[in-house]
């Protein structure tokens, strides 16, 4: 069954895009991610615009993170005072990505900087993901980063004790580290958590049983207030699209909840870190092979 998309000004499978947003759904409940990482590719990879698909998807986020935190609130597994520093970060990061985004998108180079992007930020985070993880489950990682010892920049000021990660520790790391995903949410489309949640966990080392929680509390309000930024500056929200990624993410993120619940934190990393490689992967090969319709452009003097 087709249904055509407004802004997009495309024609798609409505069942594909309910499947596509229930499938990311699965994956933001079972590893505090929003999930962009992965559905922005396949949208393009559905022939959705890069623009259009940046754009809408941080809705479909927001949408499934706001389940998911509902879910582990019961649970009592969200730290919200850290929550709130990335925040802050964050919607400093989100207005700087708008601004870089449209400054792209006006030299007409916005497409490309997309993939090699993901290319880049995925094939990096998924290698050192499964390397630790793989580590860990053989036995041989002696929890590097992860000891009692102080990182240097626990001597920093503005020092803040965080309860629910049994942290006391400088809030400048954790607003950094959210003002980077705040730029990473405007440009790629993403909810950052594919950044965070390893950020989170060995960088600021809080517990993984807090990080996915707290994770997706952060993205709602990043995502948000990114999505809004977008609808006003581009235009770019196409609105149908939205929706039934919505539907479908808010319904896989409760199975997905439920999953993850199962699973060891190294079984869920290791897991996590095979889905990024193998998207980089795709994408990566859209880039160096030839496109199916060759063309080239020639000015209006005859000179191409």
């Amino acid at each position: 069954m087709q249904i055509y998309l407004p802004i997009a000004e495309i024609s798609a499978n409505i069942f594909l895009l309910l499947g596509l947003g229930g499938a990311v759904g699965v994956l933001s409940g079972m590893f505090g991610v929003g999930g962009g990482f992965l559905m922005t590719p396949l949208l393009i990879f559905a022939g959705i615009p890069p623009t259009v698909a940046v754009a809408t998807v941080l809705s479909q986020i927001l949408a499934s993170s706001v389940s998911g935190v509902l879910a582990h609130m019961r649970r009592g597994s969200v730290d919200f005072r850290m929550g709130l520093v990335l925040v802050a970060g964050g919607a400093l990061g989100a207005g700087l990505g708008v601004v870089l985004f449209d400054y792209l998108a006006s030299l007409g180079q916005i497409d490309l900087f997309i993939t090699l992007s993901y290319v880049l930020f995925l094939g990096t985070i998924g290698i050192l993901m499964l390397w630790e993880s793989v580590g860990k489950l053989r036995g041989t990682s002696r929890g590097r980063g992860r000891g009692g010892h102080h990182a240097w920049f626990h001597a920093l000021p503005f020092k803040v004790r965080f309860r629910r990660s049994k942290l006391y520790m400088s809030a400048i790391p954790p607003f950094v580290v959210g003002m980077f995903v705040g730029v990473l949410a405007a440009v790629l489309g993403v909810g950052g958590g594919f950044i965070i949640v390893p950020a989170m966990i060995y960088v600021l080392r809080m517990p993984t049983q807090v990080v996915i929680g707290t994770s997706l509390f952060q993205i709602i309000f990043i995502t948000a207030l990114t999505s809004f930024l977008h609808a006003v500056n581009s235009q770019s929200v196409d609105g149908v699209l939205a929706f039934l990624l919505i539907v479908g993410g808010v319904i896989g993120v409760q199975f997905g909840v439920r999953f993850g619940a199962r699973l060891r934190g190294e079984e869920l990393r290791a897991l996590l870190a095979i889905l990024v490689i193998t998207v980089c992967g795709r994408l990566a090969w859209d880039v160096v092979t030839p496109p199916a319709d060759v063309y080239s452009v020639i000015l209006p003097g005859g000179a191409p």
